[in-house]
């Protein structure tokens, strides 16, 4: 806790352990898991598990449907609030 103060950090609010305060990442993670990890025997180097979650990344990032959207994806939720914005204007 000293060490936090003299560097200026805000310690996490929530208890060891807690994923409260930190419950999008653990979402990510989960999904990432999930999504990509789960049920998968281990990557034969660093460079194709890199290129593994890059390409999930992308996915989940641009056109993986999210609930909190209106299940669309986030590239079709952009293209719906451009076109929206530019009527607006």
């Amino acid at each position: 806790m000293k060490l936090c103060q003299d560097l200026l950090v805000t310690q996490s609010i929530g208890g060891i352990g807690s994923s409260a305060d930190n419950s999008l990442a653990e979402s990510f993670n989960a999904t990432l898991k999930r999504e990509l990890l789960e049920g998968r025997a281990a990557f034969p180097d660093q460079a194709t598990a890199y290129r593994a979650v890059f390409r999930w990344a992308n996915r989940y990032n641009t056109r993986r449907c999210h609930s909190a959207i209106g299940n669309i994806s986030p590239n079709a939720y952009e293209a719906e609030r451009t076109a929206t914005l530019a009527e607006a204007a």
